[in-house]
């Protein structure tokens, strides 16, 4: 049996194999009315599709906490009751096709208000029709085309900390088996975590201790409403790429031993976006090395990351301990059935819809 083809038990949830769905968003929502923020028939198609063709696991887009939370204003939403019933359409029909599903709760921060990338991705000013004024830890924008960021307030803090709470209760309820909090990529959470965009000199800033707080905030609110029997995820940048004054792959592994002991399951590990200019050394399996540094010196799981492409690509990272489990971002885009494919490639077995047995 092949190492990728696996079942995975994390909790008491059992996932069928190790090749899941990153978190990608489609900027398709409704952005006004009461269908803002709202699953439609593009998320249904979308994630369906990725079920039938065999996906482990399927975690579903960053979805925002609170309406300004949104990074585009067509990003989905679990902040209100209507998104949930959206969203247990989807993850019923993905249950039934034996992949497990979860979802990733995040808040934009300084980079909110920006348009879809198919438009350009540049921000959208405060004042136009679709915009609004990004929150972050310190009043320092992303870069010279963002608007610089209102600096939370302490009872601001507190509020998304409960925003996120209450996401994650919203997610029990639409049926979600895992719930992922975004700490990557430049948003909220990271914006905190990094040197680079934090400077606060309050018990939010400073210190790793202090950078790290909020985040940990958020984790114990999040396991405080998420039943002990359901594994929580964490997303994380193990580095910025910079070469002074970012969060750094040593940072990653520190936080890590924390993040396990506040009822964290698995850190699903990326890099990058909360800076501009980086130099990134981007080819395959790019960012598998800083998954496989919190695997080695860590009891934390961890899935890797990162233009991972082929069946025996994906096969060796598991085989050689590097991670837990393989997260496809655009490859899934290409190929629905990727876990299919590499099944009989690499001699797996993946659940197979009756619908389609005649292809067998």
């Amino acid at each position: 049996m092949s190492t990728l083809f696996e079942p995975y038990t994390l909790r008491s949830l059992t996932i069928p194999n190790r090749v899941w769905m990153a978190p990608m968003c489609q900027y398709s929502a409704e952005v006004f009315g009461p269908n803002a923020g709202v699953a439609n028939d593009w998320h249904f198609a979308h994630y369906a599709a990725r079920a039938a063709g065999g996906t482990g696991l399927i975690i579903l887009e960053a979805s925002a906490v609170s309406p300004e939370g949104r990074i585009s204003p067509a990003d989905l939403g679990i902040w209100n009751d209507t998104q949930v019933t959206a969203l247990r359409r989807i993850t019923d029909f993905v249950k039934s096709q034996g992949s497990r599903v979860g979802i990733q709760i995040a808040h934009a921060g300084r980079k909110a208000s920006t348009d879809r990338p198919w438009k350009g991705g540049a921000p959208i000013a405060p004042d136009a029709e679709e915009g609004w004024r990004p929150l972050g830890p310190s009043p320092l924008p992303f870069d010279e085309r963002h608007t610089a960021p209102t600096e939370l307030t302490t009872d601001q803090i507190h509020q998304i900390v409960g925003q996120f709470a209450e996401a994650a209760q919203r997610a029990l309820d639409a049926g979600f088996e895992v719930v992922e909090v975004h700490g990557a990529h430049g948003y909220l959470i990271g914006e905190f975590l990094s040197p680079h965009s934090n400077e606060r000199t309050d018990e939010y800033g400073g210190s790793f201790e202090g950078r790290t707080r909020f985040a940990l905030e958020v984790v114990d609110a999040v396991r405080k409403v998420w039943p002990d029997d359901k594994p929580l995820f964490f997303r994380i940048s193990a580095t910025d790429w910079l070469e002074q004054n970012g969060w750094t792959p040593d940072d990653t592994v520190r936080f890590a031993t924390l993040l396990k002991a506040h009822g964290v399951d698995l850190l699903d590990v990326s890099t990058g976006g909360n800076a501009t200019g980086v130099r990134m050394p981007i080819g395959p399996g790019y960012q598998v090395p800083f998954a496989a540094r919190v695997k080695a010196e860590t009891d934390l799981p961890v899935a890797a990351v990162g233009l991972i492409t082929e069946p025996e690509q994906a096969e060796k990272i598991l085989a050689n301990g590097e991670a837990d489990a393989v997260l496809l971002g655009r490859e899934l885009l290409r190929n629905p059935s990727f876990a299919r494919h590499a099944a009989n490639e690499l001699g797996g077995e993946v659940a197979t819809p009756p619908q389609y047995l005649r292809m067998v």
